[in-house]
């Protein structure tokens, strides 16, 4: 049992261990840059030379490194750091920092960086003579000050300098691709939140775990120093790190083995990434011509291109997308130096013009001829077999750079021209794109429709028009609508643009009289209709002449009907109404004529048992009787009262209603 277990625990520690890189540092400098850097015969390599900290343990800042089983993108190579390549190997779970007293800058590397600051410097520099026309090998930086906000802030620095022997002036290889930035923490990383935004994010590889291969925070992607030398001439590389202004946080420059390649410039690769592809009309040689080559072979994509094995390659259009990929030149010099030099090339292909014509319909209110139009609405149609990753934009003439925003207005009204260009590959010309704004000028009306209870409506859109849809689902120019809602219907012009019309269908009904505020013992008999309903009203008391208001003014006859009509049309309701008559005087003579004095009307108005009181002028209570009697005969016990002015009052149990006078005349 316990050789099991002690098997378990020996393969479960081979495990972890393959996860991170180991170092070496048994390897000569002249080791190094022969066997692990450059390892083939086509350079020759002198005067090498190293110097880094120098640690009381022994240990070096530079050295060899190995990554195989790790996810490192380097299997093996050589190692320069800030700090011991001892605490380079992951996981990265600590700090590493490391300086040693009297550990020094580089003046050269202050030069290139334009700092002053520099200190803990490791460098590894050689002479060499090149077979081929450029030099080139691979790297990766890594740091530890790749953490937080101290991203955007603080970096160490590092140089790959190259110069002809005898000369002073230095070229920086470890540069910004395209660029005359060189690599930093500060200038390649992500957008870090709470500090700065993104720099050079492509070339911005990870920021490591505590799992990472490597004991550093962070790191680049695989970069490219590359360099045209002349054949046969002596040169003098120089690589040089160090720490910029303290020595916390240490950082690494891996470089990768057997990468530092002698080979022949055959240009910059054209691809659609780059946005410099063959043109589909293009005729392209690449030539790799090398003094003293004895042999050549054109690979493509790794394999070899049979019959192509001269220094040059030719290509002719019409070009297909399988011949997009990477070209390589195999190059022999001796049995022991061959060089591969490689181009990356896609070719632009023939594409087709498709639609150039465009309409749309004036989308605002105001219908003259200008319109917003989406950019999205016509690129997708205008190359009819544009490839992946072909980006097209709208300009407003052929020679502008500056392309129109995704949603535009076209400023001359109804037509104009606008050109279409493919924004990332300069192999082709502007098309010219006709864009035509229809108009729908006619006035449409929205609609109130009143809906009598019970009985439907026709809603009828606006007549003259096509492909009517209602938002019912239904179609044609008319519906029949049974409940009260907002209704609408589109359609369409000769041009194929639309309108919507809009029915706001109210409910209505007859209405409800509910009281009738008769006041008619005043000087001037007015009257109120109170009416109820579900609609708008209007009201009379002749059933001829209707108005808006309720109220009704100097009203002299006794009887009458109030009269209230929706104004929908959904119906009349009619009531009779009654007023009261007060006489002024009464004639008791005999000829049938004013012989007796009453209140009219009193019992239509529900006033039979009110009492009416008449007194002289003294008070004197003549006679009392009701509202339903026939009145007051001018007599008083049989004897007939003299002419004179005679008082009453008109009262129900509850209050009096009204008191006056009249007078009998004889």
């Amino acid at each position: 049992m316990i050789k099991v277990c002690c098997l378990v625990l020996f393969l479960l520690n081979q495990t972890l261990s393959a996860q991170f890189i180991t170092t070496n540092e048994q390897f000569t400098p002249l080791e190094l840059v022969e066997n692990i850097l450059i390892n083939s015969g086509c350079a020759s390599v002198s005067n090498v030379s190293v110097s880094g900290g120098n640690f009381s343990s022994g240990e070096n800042s530079w050295g060899y490194f190995n990554a195989g089983g790790t996810t490192f993108p380097f299997t093996e190579g050589v190692l320069l750091s800030t700090g011991k390549i001892s605490n380079a190997p992951g996981p990265n779970t600590y700090v590493s920092d490391d300086t040693v007293s009297g550990w020094g800058g580089d003046a050269d590397l202050n030069t290139a960086l334009n700092i002053n600051n520099s200190l803990n410097a490791t460098v590894l520099e050689f002479d060499f003579i090149p077979l081929g026309n450029q030099i080139s090998f691979d790297y990766i930086f890594a740091s530890e000050e790749y953490h937080g906000t101290a991203t955007c802030q603080y970096s160490d620095g590092f140089a790959f300098l190259l110069k002809e022997v005898g000369t002073s002036t230095y070229q920086n290889l470890a540069l910004i691709p395209n660029t005359n930035i060189p690599v930093k923490v500060t200038s390649v990383h992500p957008a870090i939140p709470g500090g700065c935004p993104a720099q050079n994010e492509q070339y911005f590889d990870t920021f490591n775990g505590a799992n990472s291969p490597t004991n550093f925070n962070g790191q680049t992607k695989v970069l490219t120093a590359k360099a045209n030398v002349i054949p046969g001439q002596q040169y003098h590389i120089k690589l040089v790190i160090a720490d910029e202004g303290n020595y916390r946080y240490d950082s690494a420059i891996f470089l990768k083995g057997s990468s530092f390649s002698v080979g022949v410039d055959l240009g910059e690769d054209r691809t659609f990434a780059n946005q410099n592809p063959v043109c589909f009309d293009e005729v392209l040689t690449l030539d790799g011509t090398a003094v003293g080559a004895q042999n050549y072979q054109w690979l493509f994509n790794g394999n070899p291109m049979t019959g192509e094995n001269t220094a040059t390659l030719t290509f002719s259009p019409p070009y297909t997308a399988t011949q997009n990929g990477t070209y390589t030149l195999v190059t022999g010099y001796s049995p022991t130096c061959t060089t591969h030099s490689d181009i990356t090339l896609d070719f632009s292909p023939i594409v087709s013009i498709g639609q150039t014509q465009y309409s749309f319909c004036d989308s605002d209110s105001n219908q003259d001829g200008i319109s917003t139009v989406a950019t999205a609405d016509v690129v997708p149609t205008v190359f009819t077999n544009l490839p992946s990753g072909f980006q097209v934009g709208l300009f407003d003439s052929p020679t502008s750079v500056n392309p129109l925003p995704a949603t535009f207005q076209n400023n001359t009204a109804y037509q104009q021209t606008y050109y279409a260009k493919i924004l990332n590959n300069s192999c082709y010309d502007a098309v010219p794109i006709t864009l035509t704004i229809l108009t729908f000028p006619d006035l449409i009306q929205d609609e109130t429709v009143p809906l009598c209870l019970n009985v439907p409506v026709v809603l009828e859109a606006q007549s003259g028009y096509s492909n009517y849809v209602w938002s019912t689902g239904e179609s044609g120019a008319t519906i029949v609508a049974t409940l009260p809602g907002s209704y609408t219907v589109s359609f369409e012009n000769a041009s194929g643009c639309s309108r919507t019309q809009t029915f706001t269908v109210i409910g209505s009904e007859a209405a409800q009289i509910d009281d009738i505020i008769i006041n008619d013992f005043g000087s001037q008999n007015t009257v109120e209709i109170v009416a109820s309903g579900m609609g708008d009203y209007e009201y009379s008391i002749d059933g001829i002449q209707y108005q808006s208001t309720p109220v009704f003014t100097q009203l002299n006859g006794l009887q009458y009907t109030a009269y209230v009509r929706n104004k929908k049309g959904c119906g009349i309701t009619t009531q009779p109404f009654f007023l009261i008559q007060i006489p002024k005087y009464f004639t008791p003579n005999g000829d049938g004529i004013h012989d007796m004095w009453y209140i009219k009307n009193l019992t239509l108005r529900g006033l039979s048992q009110a009492i009416i009181t008449i007194f002289d002028r003294y008070g004197k209570i003549i006679t009392c009787f009701s509202g339903a009697s026939y009145g007051w005969d001018g007599t008083y016990n049989n004897r007939l009262l003299p002419a004179d002015d005679y008082w009453f009052t008109l009262s129900t149990a509850k209050e009096v209603l009204i008191r006056g006078h009249f007078s009998l005349k004889r």
